[in-house]
């Protein structure tokens, strides 16, 4: 009889839903301890360690997430991103060794979910692959009892069901974290929402720590529906502006 494994940060697996989660690194001592991480919270794991053996991997192999360093030989991991998110969608949480905004702007808008800078802890590696995954499910879920109807904003249109947003009539490509961000606040229009808050709804994640990924994903949505339409409010968070009726 098969039965429920806990994960060590007490997130429940569903029987026989073991994950796959491929490692793409090229300094073996990285690849070793996120994989003995990883293993103890239940996953398969896979590794690559440059960027055509990732392509190649991920095709063959098919991983429900993508763990996947910046520089790689080969070609790098903004190219792997691409080439991999052209096979099919994958939650990607990509790594990099600088605190370059540029380089987490260029990977979350080449679809990557997340990043992180190192050095970084495995505690907190391993808690933001479940919540990717998490995300993933939900996300699966909605698409099977979608909300009806188009939420308009002036000229911002959010289709619950269909996963799309367009601005004046025109599709923008969002990714999957980028249209939670959205309707996180959308849900609320002109309301300001907290750092923390944003990363408690749309991450599941508690730690303040994270801020800086919020404000990452901010910069980015901005750049695709406009920066006008998100409103900062400096010590505090984030509003969504929208037409005054």
């Amino acid at each position: 009889m098969e039965q429920t494994h806990t994960s060590h940060n007490g997130t429940a697996a569903m029987p026989g839903a073991q994950r796959r989660v491929l490692v793409v690194e090229d300094d073996a001592t990285i690849v070793d301890a996120i994989s003995a991480r990883l293993r103890a919270e239940g996953f398969l794991v896979q590794t690559a360690g440059d960027g055509p053996a990732a392509v190649d991997t991920a095709e063959a192999w098919q991983p429900d997430l993508l763990i996947l360093d910046i520089m790689l030989p080969g070609f790098d991991g903004l190219e792997v991103c691409r080439r991999v998110q052209a096979q099919r969608p994958v939650p990607v949480l990509m790594l990099t060794a600088r605190d370059d905004e540029t380089d987490m702007l260029v990977g979350l808008g080449v679809g990557a979910d997340d990043y992180m800078t190192k050095p970084f802890s495995m505690r907190e590696l391993a808690a933001r692959v479940h919540v990717l995954l998490r995300r993933v499910e939900r996300a699966a879920l909605a698409a099977t009892t979608p909300r009806s109807g188009i939420l308009r904003l002036g000229e911002l249109e959010i289709d619950h069901a269909q996963r799309r947003v367009r601005v004046r009539s025109e599709d923008v490509h969002l990714t999957p974290t980028e249209f939670d961000l959205l309707v996180c606040l959308a849900n609320t229009p002109r309301a300001v929402l907290s750092r923390e808050q944003l990363l408690a709804e749309v991450w599941d994640w508690a730690d303040a720590s994270g801020t800086r990924t919020v404000d990452s994903h901010i910069k980015a949505l901005r750049r695709k529906i406009g920066a006008e339409r998100i409103r900062t409010v400096h010590g505090v968070g984030y509003a969504l502006e929208t037409p005054t009726p």
